[in-house]
């Protein structure tokens, strides 16, 4: 009876040290996402120093549990894609939707077999670890994607592929990932490749599938039944994404798809709250993010990695520079998009969270031979994340692919907007934009469209008609559901060609 408040004071005083370092690390996570910005960089980065920093090196917490890590890695991912798709608009990806799929599985294939073909005779490493590490490496980043491009001033159809393509791919690439570690695990029973392709193409289908019809079915329930407290609703939408996770790994389908496509078709269907759900399915992917990393960068020993600077750097040039333009090239044949375009398709493949999770899965079957293989990926994704996603600003301006003015929706917490079925949209008037020099009424925005407002060095105003734009004004556009994306293509389209953009093939004036 005595030992009972002993116990209880201990457990107390460990939730009192686990909260006060949890509250610290968000802390810090959250003002380090300023410097990201700054930089360019991925938060990621910055998230995985932080865990390292805390681990053995650093402050000394031992964690070394790779099947617990791999747990809370899938987890997070559920979150990260459930973000993903709330928050992407259909309009802006339709048109991505089959160079994705392409890329997500041609590709896929192109670059497993490049960088495996590397890693046995670079690194001579026998076939079945080479295959397996060419699968950790496929699959590019979700979290890394949204962060970055969606701070780019790229074209929809560019973003929109690659964030089609980053919300797509990680389904099979995990379950290319565990067949290939299943074959190479002794004592783990193997079947037939044809048995495993099969399979794998029956759980993709069943995940899009399972995913769209709860989206569908459910989003309209939660439509009906809507409480309303925008924070509840809010719950109920992220757990759907949740539940379509859960359902498809229960019926042996894809729940990776079917979390993203769920989260697509909830995000899609004008459901009440959708600022509300967006923010806090935004909050939930950032939670999942700087978990996911500092977690990651705990289960790193900065002793080992060293080791693996010379191999990382050798696969992680085979795959920036040969893999992923020959999977971009195979995958892309015969479209209509440009070999500039390809070319910054194949720069922007981010790496992240995913391969390192990935790369967890050979360690939790105890697979033989790869012990070394976590520390690789690792260093990998440190390493090319600085490489590739500073210069992705200048690779668009040299490209010649750079949109003069970024136009992107503002989350705004206003039940009067939902109601209204109202669209705010903030517009960044760039060096190189052709709206310099136009009067807010040469615009012509559609009906159900307006400027409301201007910042301007600072200062906030109401524009008239003859307000001149000028370099560096942010814009805000009210407009309704309905003229949301001709307000986008209208303002996108004087931006690149300036104020007569549409009077020669229109016939307009």
């Amino acid at each position: 009876m005595l030992s009972l408040p002993t116990v209880t004071v201990g457990l107390t005083e460990e939730l009192t040290n686990l909260l006060l370092v949890g509250a610290l690390v968000l802390l810090v996570s959250v003002a380090a996402v300023r410097l990201a910005t700054r930089s360019g960089l991925p938060t990621l980065l910055l998230y995985l120093a932080i865990g390292m920093a805390l681990g053995e090196a650093g402050f000394g917490i031992s964690f070394e549990n790779s099947a617990l890590a791999h747990s809370i890695g899938l987890g997070a991912l559920v979150l990260i894609l459930s973000e993903g798709g709330l928050t992407t608009e259909w309009d802006d990806i339709k048109s991505a939707i089959l160079p994705a799929a392409l890329l997500s599985t041609i590709g896929v294939v192109v670059s497993v077999a490049v960088v495996a073909g590397a890693a046995y005779y670079l690194l001579d490493l026998p076939w079945s670890i080479a295959l397996l590490l060419g699968a950790i490496l496929a699959s590019t980043d979700a979290a890394a994607v949204f962060s970055v491009l969606r701070r780019v001033p790229l074209p929809r159809r560019l973003s929109g592929v690659l964030e089609a393509e980053s919300g797509f791919n990680d389904a099979p690439v995990v379950l290319l990932v565990v067949a290939l570690a299943s074959q190479a695990t002794p004592g783990v029973e193997h079947q037939g490749w044809w048995v495993v392709g099969v399979e794998a193409a029956l759980e993709l289908a069943g995940g899009a599938i399972i995913g769209l019809v709860l989206g569908q079915v459910l989003g309209r329930l939660l439509r009906w039944v809507a409480p309303g407290s925008s924070g509840l609703f809010s719950l109920a939408v992220v757990a759907v994404t949740v539940l379509a996770y859960a359902v498809g790994d229960l019926l042996h389908s894809s729940g990776f798809l079917a979390t993203y496509v769920c989260a697509l078709v909830l995000g899609n269907l004008k459901l009440p709250h959708r600022q509300a759900f967006r923010g806090i399915s935004q909050a939930f992917g950032w939670l999942a993010q700087i978990g996911l990393f500092v977690m990651l960068g705990l289960l790193a020993s900065p002793g080992r990695l060293v080791d693996q600077i010379i191999p990382a750097l050798v696969i992680g040039t085979v795959l920036l520079l040969v893999a992923r333009p020959l999977s971009v090239l195979a995958s892309l044949a015969g479209s209509d998009y440009t070999l500039r375009e390809q070319a910054f398709l194949s720069w922007s493949g981010l790496r992240g969270a995913v391969p390192v999770v990935l790369a967890t899965v050979p360690l939790t079957l105890d697979t033989p031979g790869t012990s070394w293989m976590f520390d690789l990926v690792f260093v990998l994704v440190i390493i090319f994340t600085l490489v590739q996603a500073p210069t992705l600003p200048w690779i668009t301006r040299v490209l010649g692919l750079e949109q003069g003015t970024p136009t992107y929706d503002v989350d705004v917490e206003s039940t009067a907007l939902d109601d209204l079925d109202a669209h705010l949209l903030q517009a960044s008037i760039g060096p190189a934009s052709k709206l310099h020099g136009v009067e807010v009424f040469e615009l012509r925005l559609p009906p159900g469209a307006d400027v409301t407002l201007i910042v301007r060095d600072g200062d906030s105003f109401v524009p008239e008609r003859r307000t001149v734009l000028r370099h560096g004004d942010q814009m805000l556009v009210v407009t309704t559901a309905q003229s949301r994306s001709a307000a986008l293509k209208r303002i996108q389209a004087i931006s690149r060609d300036g104020r007569l953009a549409g009077w020669h093939s229109s016939g307009e004036g």
